[in-house]
């Protein structure tokens, strides 16, 4: 009989850690992974795993309550009070902002571009137009990938400077050394994925992960 081990939710001292556990999460996971899922097989299972993402991650926003008036009586309900930002990391990031949108159609979107330089392996922050005033009071980051953590910690970095009171960051597979990083450097930062796996390769690509997130996503062809 085969025996399943469950993902399980975890939190440091310093700063929460959230694995999904739930079947679709792992249902899902397991097709995005496999070597043969075409593109457009790959962006609805991205799709699907950032909608998970997200509902775990919202589901303490603020709320105010309001009085309406069904077609029927007058009722009581709440509606978000805070303002959202989804912060993409291009490009794979944007994989999983549509879906996201779907949930909060009232966020807004800032996207910051960092790739990886391939022969230091240190994020490289390459685009931002984010204001100078007024930031969001939630901002999520979102990454398919955290590999070594490098992006995510750039991207957070910035946020911080922005004035961003409550950050998180939405990945869909995650290093363990790349979490311990964002531990070290952002107590504060809360992280929400769906796998955790063990090993970063030579080249630092997290293993046994998916490959490049952002080739799969759009149909480009690997670099090297």
């Amino acid at each position: 009989m085969e025996t399943r081990t469950k993902p399980t939710r975890r939190v440091s001292k310093t700063g929460p850690i959230h694995e999904l556990d739930h079947p679709l999460a792992r249902h899902y996971l397991t097709q995005l992974r496999a070597a043969a899922t075409p593109p457009a097989e790959f962006r609805r299972l991205t799709h699907h795993l950032a909608s998970l993402l997200a509902f775990e991650a919202t589901k303490d926003l603020a709320e105010e309550r309001v009085e309406i008036q069904t077609p029927l009586a007058a009722a009581t309900g709440s509606v978000l009070r805070q303002r959202i930002g989804l912060v993409p990391i291009l490009r794979a990031g944007l994989g999983m902002v549509d879906p996201i949108l779907d949930l909060i159609a009232e966020a807004e979107v800032w996207h910051l571009g960092i790739y990886r330089d391939e022969a230091t392996k240190q994020p490289v922050e390459y685009y931002s137009r984010l204001p100078a005033t007024e930031p969001v009071d939630v901002a999520l980051v979102l990454d398919p990938m955290l590999a070594t953590g490098g992006s995510v910690l750039a991207a957070l970095t910035t946020l911080r400077d922005w004035g961003v009171p409550t950050i998180k960051v939405l990945s869909v597979i995650a290093s363990r050394e790349g979490l311990q990083e964002v531990e070290t450097q952002f107590p504060d930062a809360l992280v929400y994925v769906c796998a955790v796996d063990p090993d970063l390769n030579d080249r630092k690509f997290i293993v046994p992960g998916l490959g490049d997130a952002g080739d799969r996503i759009f149909n480009t062809p690997p670099r090297g």
